[in-house]
Order: C-alpha cells, then sequence, then structure tokens
C-alpha cells in the first residue's frame, strides 16, 4: 500500500462523500473509487458502510482512519522536522580567556548572532591552555586567548597585539605624577598578576615585561582573576599590568595609565582545528579578522 492511497483514503473519510473527496485531491471519481476498492482488497475488510448516504465507516474504517491519519501527519512533518533539526545542529561553541571581553569580541559575537541566527553559540570561559585541550578534543571550535603556542594539530592567528598599560591605586604618587610612567618605576612596587593557575598564563606575560628590561618586582603577588587583581590595586595592595582594552573596565579606586617607552604587549590569538573548515567556524574567524582590526 502506497502513502498516495492512504491519502485517498483520508479524504474520502473526511468527506463523507466520493465526489467531494475527488475535487479535494483534483482527480475524478472512477479512479477514487477504484483504489478504495483496492485499498479494501489489501485490509481485507470492508472499511466504508455500503448502501449508506452519506458514506460511513465500519469499525475497521474507524482504525484504519485513525492509523492513516497518524502516519500521513508524521510525514507530513518530516520535512520541516528534518530542517529544524539541521538548524539545531549547526553550532559552534566558543572558548575565551575573559579579558578578551573587554575588546572587539563582544562585537564579534553581536555580528555572528546576526549573520547566522540559526546556529546554536556557546560561549565557554577558559585559559588558553585549557583551549587547547578543548579544541583537540572537539568541545570549542574556536579559542580566543593570549598564550603563544605551536601544535601540529591547530592553527592560530594574532588577531591584535594588545599594550600592556597600568593599573595603580588610585590616589598613588605614580598615578599623579606628570613624568612618562616607566616599567622599573612599577618594580619598586609589589607586582599584582593574574591568573596563578594555570601556567603558563598572562601573568608569564606580565613578569617577562618586567624581565625583558632586566628588572625584577620588589614583590609578587599572585591571584585566580582579573576582577580580584583590579580589587586589590584598589586597597592599595599593589600594582598590575593590564591590557589596554580593560581600561574601559572602570574599576572603583583604580587610575590606567600608559607606559610609553615599554614594548610590553600581549597578544590575543584566535585558534581554531586545522581542518576545520565548517560554515560557521569560517564566518566566525572571518568576523574576529574584521572586526578587531578595526578596534
Amino acid at each position: 500500500m502506497e502513502f498516495r492511497q492512504l491519502r485517498y483514503f483520508i479524504a474520502v473519510a473526511e468527506e463523507m462523500n466520493i465526489t467531494r473527496a475527488a475535487n479535494r485531491l483534483h482527480m475524478t471519481q472512477p479512479p477514487l473509487s477504484r483504489q478504495i476498492q483496492q485499498i479494501e482488497e489489501s485490509v481485507g475488510l470492508p472499511l466504508f458502510e455500503r448502501g449508506s448516504r452519506p458514506l460511513r465507516l465500519t469499525e475497521a474504517g474507524r482504525i484504519f482512519y485513525t492509523q492513516a491519519k497518524r502516519l500521513v501527519d508524521e510525514a507530513d512533518e518530516l520535512a520541516p522536522l528534518t530542517r529544524r533539526l539541521a538548524q539545531l545542529a549547526e553550532r559552534i561553541v566558543i572558548g575565551f580567556v575573559p579579558s578578551t571581553l573587554y575588546g572587539a569580541l563582544p562585537a564579534v559575537i553581536r555580528a555572528f548572532r546576526e549573520a547566522a541566527p540559526n546556529i546554536e553559540l556557546s560561549l565557554i570561559e577558559m585559559f588558553t591552555i585549557e583551549q587547547l585541550a578543548a579544541l583537540k578534543g572537539g568541545r570549542i571550535d574556536v579559542g580566543f586567548g593570549r598564550l603563544r603556542f605551536d601544535d601540529e594539530q591547530l592553527a592560530r592567528e594574532v588577531l591584535v597585539e594588545e599594550r600592556m598599560i597600568a593599573a595603580l591605586p588610585q590616589d598613588h604618587p605614580l598615578a599623579r605624577q606628570k613624568k612618562p610612567l616607566t616599567l622599573a618605576a612599577l618594580a619598586q612596587e609589589t607586582l599584582i598578576v593574574y591568573p596563578s593557575t594555570p601556567r603558563p598564563s598572562y601573568a608569564d606575560q606580565q613578569l617577562s615585561a618586567m624581565h625583558d628590561q632586566a628588572l625584577e618586582p620588589k614583590a609578587i603577588h599572585e591571584v585566580r582573576e582579573l576582577q580580584t587583581a583590579l580589587g586589590l590595586v584598589a586597597a592599595q595592595v599593589g600594582v598590575c599590568l593590564v591590557p589596554e582594552s580593560v581600561e574601559g573596565l572602570r574599576a572603583h579606586g583604580v587610575a590606567y595609565r600608559q607606559i610609553p617607552s615599554a614594548n610590553a604587549a600581549s597578544p590575543i590569538i584566535m585558534s581554531r582545528r586545522l581542518q576545520d573548515e565548517s560554515p560557521a567556524t569560517t564566518l566566525m574567524c572571518s568576523l574576529a579578522r574584521q572586526l578587531f582590526k578595526r578596534s
């Protein structure tokens, strides 16, 4: 028995009239009557009461109608359901270090959602080192981090070399002085670095900025995250080197100063699996290149 025959039977059962059912199906009456006979022969039972006007379903006919209607309705829903599931299957998972949210990354995310509203986008905060394993394990598709590394399974791109600036207690003498700030002056203070774990991390970039000029901070205080570091700066525990974009975060009691003579910088690096050319990943990477370049 073919699906079209089920549709014929349903039309007759709902119209209870062969002529109206034939008009509904855009066919003539004799072929429709023959199709109904073939269905009954296939089932082996009468599905309509003969001689009744209007037509009436037998008990077998009512059972057959219920099952036929269910099958046809499910078949009609199959194509749109498949399209919806395919859209849901299109998803991308982004890993990011928190400091990238103060730069162009939010604009990249907004642009991606506008360009691909049917693609599910998930965001996971994770350190750069964690991103490497997550990329290779398929848990994320694109990572935005700050550490340089080499891995033959991954492609990485430096989107921007972001200058480091100093975060100082608002009333600190270094925050009020007129002359340019130097790393040598900062080295006389307690340097608050983050994150303390895992290593290597942005903490090592802060220390390298000092070591590249043969400087050693008077003391080092390690904390887990940026917000904690800025809170301790405000509490006058020490000073911190932060990416320039963090200046937009107006933390109470914290002043930001440029370090004109220093070449200290922290890159924002986009990473993906080497062979991943999926439309979602390709779109995300393209938008990131464009928008980070403008920032």
